[in-house]
Formats: structure tokens, C-alpha cells, sequence
């Protein structure tokens, strides 16, 4: 492989990833292959990500996560569900409701939720508040999923606040007629470290949908609400107004409402639901949005027009299109949050938004790992999230030819994804991750083959082997000197292909 670490002398650490994933088969695969990542990733002598840690170097440390993790991943996953939000109100009665002691502001949609929560943590955290932000899944460890002043929270911390709460989950599960879910528990454990921290204000990603979704035990000021496509259809609805009545349940009474550019069915069903509990309404494209952008070393620099005025020359260090859309809904709830619009009229301090939204990171959205060739993963995982992303490489990128490396879930629209990337990949090889949710490589070949044709798409079961075999076609030619690789499908293979390559 182009750039792999070490010499003949020295172990493959892509051969010691899969053998720590094959020694873990009693845990829960993502866990085993966080693990194995973190470790593989220390082999190479990588420097750690301040947004995703590695294992924990203390022995002792790392020996309390991980009895953390196999106690959590004895729990149902997040795609088992029982929608219902009784467990974890109760869970929140008998810790005293944590969730009530700060104000918050609550984030749902398709797609977008975990960028445009990362903008808007930078912008209050700009502000000198402290902030909490609580977001799903993570790309490589389970502690990014809580964040306190802009980081994830440290092993030690996280441990803590698992055993304080312990006790309670065990009261709380002896009375439910279902156990406290993996997601469930994560999400008591966010509120009580952000009420311990303590934190000003909360910004709070749901995990599905809204109205029954685990974190809706809060009652956020501001509620915000990303483009809504179709996306876990079997649960959430068949279309975009049935998608939108679950994700307006999020809307508080007398909140205010920050809503992303929305299918016609799905804005009247959040705007109905708006009107029911007096909240305030703010909508990209009337009363907010992106006035102008233009690409730039790095990132792209934005003028975006919020709810108290304009805002110009603001650099934002990510790429495409949607991530200036979710900029501009990050300023607007942010404004809102201080009553920009409503209690004041003048606008935020704009040296203080660009110096929030110019230290935003998103690990996993058209991120570069690697040069030579170039190597960028992004975590698109339904038709929606694809089409944003091959947009968006076509306008940062002067790649004469893009290999796709693919991983996806299989209960997810896969045909769709594929079709949104088949306009821009050149040829396709096609994985599988070493979760459970992972579609099998030869059945997501069959669907590829559909859409590709038979000699644009090759197999590679093993992520570390369809790597080798891109970065492989990226050189093949020397006229194919500036040929890239585009890693994507899920957050899944994104984390594990980030911890295989590094960063850097």
C-alpha cells in the first residue's frame, strides 16, 4: 500500500487489525474494531486527534473502558428499538432530572446533525460558554459521543460517570419490562456529566426521529432542524411529511425553531407543529441563509445573512455546498439562543463568529487522510448524504479520476447511494465493515454490478484489501497522476478506515 508505515522487517498493523477483530468475537463488533483500531493506529506511531481519541495509554485506564464497553454492549443496539422515551424519563426521575439544569438546544434531521452540532458547540464555545454536545455515532471512539468545551470527555471521566450512574440503571431496569438501551444508557450518562460539569447550555443530537428518540427528555430553547430526506423509512415513515411528524416532536411550547431548506410536505407538517405550541419559526432561504460562498485552501469563505444581519468573510474549514447550508442553520440557532431576532436586534459580534465557525472540525465529512494519492473519507450513508458529497468533490477536488471504496449498511438504501456516486466514480471496490449491520460484500457487488456494469466494480471483503486494491488503481498510470480515493458508504467503515490510515 502507498505510504503504509513500517518495512519487511516489521509486522503489517493492517494484518494486526483484523487478528485483534478476530480475537474479540464475544464483544460487540464496532467495539472490537475501535479497539483494534486504536491499537493498530499505535503500532503505525500516529499522533492522537484532540476530536478522536485513541485507547487510553494508563493499562489500568484502559482496562476499566473497556469492561465499560462489554457491559454496554450486552444492551440492545441502536437499531433495536422499543420507541418509547418511559426508560430513560425514568432513568432521569431517579438522577434528580440532570437534563433540567441547563438550557439546551436540540438538533434533528437526516442529514447534517453532527456538523452542524460541532458549528454550533465552536460558536458558543467562541462566546466563552461551556458548552456540552452530545452526538451519534462515533466514528472512532465511544467517548467523542460526549463533549465538554469542545472535547470529547477523557476515558477516566467517562468511566466515572458510568459507575456513578450505575446503580440507577440497575434500579431503573429491575422496574421496565425492557432493559435500558446501549443508547439509552449513553444518553443518561451525557446528561448527568453535562449537569456535573456543569455546562451553560447543551447541544444535543437525537440518534432517530424525535418524538420518542431518548434524548427528547429535554425541552430545548431552541430547536433546529436539518434537511429531512428518507432514511430509516420502516421506523421513522415512508415519506417526508411522515418523517417530519416524528421529527417535530422535538418543537418545545414558546421554543424557537430553526428550520434547514425542507421538502414542501415535510416544512407544513413542522410548521403545523410550530403553530400548535406557539413556537417561534426561523427558515433558510426567508429569514436566513447563505448569501455567498466561494471555495478556498482548506475550507471556503461564506457570507451568510442570520437573523440579526449579515456576516461576511467567514471561513469555514470544510468542504461542500451543504456543510455552508449547515453553517448558516448553526449561526441562526445561535443567534436564537441569545435572542438575536427576538430580544435584541443587533447582531452577534461577527470577529467572534468567525473565530467560532473557523475552528469547527468534523472528522469523517470529506476529510483528507492522506496525499499521494489523495485519500478522503466521508461518512455519507443514504442517497441524500451521497449526492451532497459528489457534488461537493467535484467542486473542491481536480481529481482526474476517483476510485470509490464502498462499505454500507444493509438497511440502508444502498441502490440509491450507489446510483448518487455512480456520475462520479471511475471504477468502485466494493467491502464490507466488521459490524453486524454490514452488508455482505457479495451481495453489495451484486447491486454494484446493476449500477457500474461488471468491469467498473471490484470485491475486496477486507476493508484493509479494498484500500490496497484502490489506492492500487488510483496509481495504475502514470496519466492518472492526480486519481484520488474516495472511502464512504457508512460511519462505520469511515472510522475504520480512518484508524487503518491515520491522519496526517
Amino acid at each position: 500500500m502507498s505510504e503504509a508505515p513500517g518495512t519487511s522487517d516489521t509486522p503489517d498493523p493492517l494484518d494486526a487489525f483484523e487478528e485483534i477483530i478476530a480475537e474479540e468475537t464475544d464483544r460487540d463488533p464496532d467495539l472490537a474494531v475501535i479497539e483494534a483500531g486504536s491499537r493498530t493506529l499505535r503500532t503505525q506511531g500516529g499522533s492522537s486527534q484532540a476530536d478522536v481519541p485513541a485507547r487510553p495509554e494508563d493499562p489500568e485506564v484502559d482496562k476499566a473502558l473497556r469492561e465499560v464497553e462489554a457491559e454496554l454492549a450486552t444492551r440492545w443496539g441502536e437499531t433495536k428499538l422499543e420507541p418509547s422515551v418511559s426508560r430513560i424519563a425514568a432513568l432521569m426521575d431517579v438522577l434528580g432530572e440532570p437534563q433540567r439544569s441547563y438550557p439546551s438546544i436540540h438538533i434533528t434531521g437526516t442529514n447534517g446533525k453532527t456538523s452542524t452540532a460541532r458549528m454550533i458547540e465552536a460558536l458558543l464555545g467562541a462566546f466563552e460558554l461551556r458548552t456540552g454536545r452530545y452526538t451519534s455515532p462515533h466514528v472512532q471512539s465511544i467517548t467523542e459521543r460526549i463533549s465538554l468545551d469542545g472535547a470529547p470527555i477523557s476515558a477516566e471521566r467517562f468511566i466515572e460517570t458510568y459507575e456513578d450512574i450505575k446503580p440507577y440503571i440497575e434500579m431503573v431496569d429491575a422496574q421496565q419490562e425492557f432493559r435500558l438501551s446501549f443508547f439509552e444508557v449513553l444518553t443518561g450518562m451525557a446528561y448527568a456529566a453535562f449537569a456535573d460539569a456543569p455546562v451553560d447550555v447543551a447541544v444535543v443530537e437525537v440518534g432517530m426521529g424525535g418524538s420518542w428518540d431518548a434524548t427528547n427528555v429535554i425541552d430545548g430553547d431552541v430547536a433546529v432542524v436539518t434537511p429531512i430526506d428518507l432514511d430509516h423509512t420502516d421506523r421513522l415513515g415512508e415519506t417526508h411529511a411522515e418523517i417530519a411528524g416524528e421529527k417535530a416532536g422535538i418543537v418545545k411550547q414558546d421554543a424557537t425553531v430553526i428550520l434547514a431548506q425542507q421538502p414542501v410536505d415535510a416544512a407544513q407538517v413542522l410548521l403545523k407543529k410550530a403553530v400548535e405550541v406557539d413556537a417561534t419559526v426561523a427558515r433558510e432561504g426567508l429569514e436566513f441563509g447563505v448569501v455567498a460562498r466561494q471555495v478556498a485552501v482548506g475550507g471556503q469563505l461564506l457570507t451568510l445573512r442570520g437573523l440579526g444581519g449579515e456576516y461576511p468573510e467567514v471561513y469555514l474549514p470544510l468542504h461542500g455546498a451543504h456543510q455552508a447550508h449547515n453553517a448558516a442553520v448553526a449561526l441562526a440557532a445561535v443567534e436564537a439562543f441569545f435572542g438575536v431576532g427576538a430580544l435584541r436586534a443587533e447582531p452577534l459580534d461577527i470577529d467572534t463568529v468567525r473565530k467560532g465557525f473557523a475552528a469547527v472540525t468534523s472528522p469523517g465529512r470529506l476529510e483528507v487522510v492522506r496525499r499521494s494519492p489523495t485519500i478522503v473519507l466521508d461518512a455519507a450513508h443514504n442517497p441524500a448524504g451521497a449526492r451532497v458529497t459528489a457534488e461537493a468533490i467535484g467542486e473542491v477536488f481536480d481529481f482526474s479520476r476517483l476510485i470509490g471504496v464502498v462499505g454500507a449498511s444493509g438497511d440502508k438504501n444502498v441502490r440509491g447511494l450507489l446510483e448518487a456516486f455512480e456520475p462520479v466514480f471511475a471504477e468502485i471496490v466494493v467491502t464490507q465493515n466488521s459490524s453486524h449491520r454490514a452488508m455482505d460484500a457479495d451481495e453489495l457487488a451484486a447491486i454494484a454490478v446493476e449500477v457500474f456494469g461488471d468491469e467498473r466494480v471490484q470485491v475486496e471483503p477486507r476493508l484493509p484489501d479494498a484500500l490496497e486494491a484502490a489506492i492500487t488503481l488510483a496509481e495504475e498510470e502514470g496519466e492518472f497522476a492526480g486519481a484520488g480515493v474516495l472511502v464512504t458508504g457508512s460511519v462505520i467503515t469511515v472510522g475504520e478506515a480512518r484508524l487503518l490510515l491515520g491522519k496526517g
